[in-house]
């Protein structure tokens, strides 16, 4: 069974940037695709990106186009988001979700928090 750890969050301040990665061990990515979620308070769970495990395609959400990317390197088993030029409305906990191309999962990590604040 597959299994997410999330790290690197933090305080940073608006304009800054941070890179969240996330540990993936239990099954190749191949499997997978994967999803990084957050949520902020209050606010209903929303999908940041996701990424093809197999063959690295990816996408966004408008609201975070051109300033986040995602990658995966599949021999170190992590995903990673980097996000650039945050804002306050970034502010939420971050979370690595899985699931299989045939549709087993999903798969949670326990999140981390992000907080974008001067």
């Amino acid at each position: 069974q597959l299994q997410l750890e999330e790290s690197g969050g933090g305080l940073v301040q608006p304009g800054g940037s941070l890179r969240l990665s996330c540990a993936a061990s239990g099954a190749p990515l191949d499997y997978y695709v994967i999803v990084w979620f957050r949520q902020a308070p209050g606010k209903e769970r929303e999908v940041v990106s996701c990424i093809n495990g197999a063959d690295g395609g990816t996408r966004y959400a408008d609201s975070v186009k051109g300033r986040f990317t995602i990658s995966r390197d599949k021999d170190k088993s992590m995903l990673y988001l980097q996000m650039n030029n945050l804002k306050p409305e970034d502010t939420a906990v971050y979370y690595c979700n899985a699931v299989t191309f045939s549709g087993r999962g999903p798969y949670w990590g326990q999140g981390t928090q992000v907080t974008v604040s001067s």
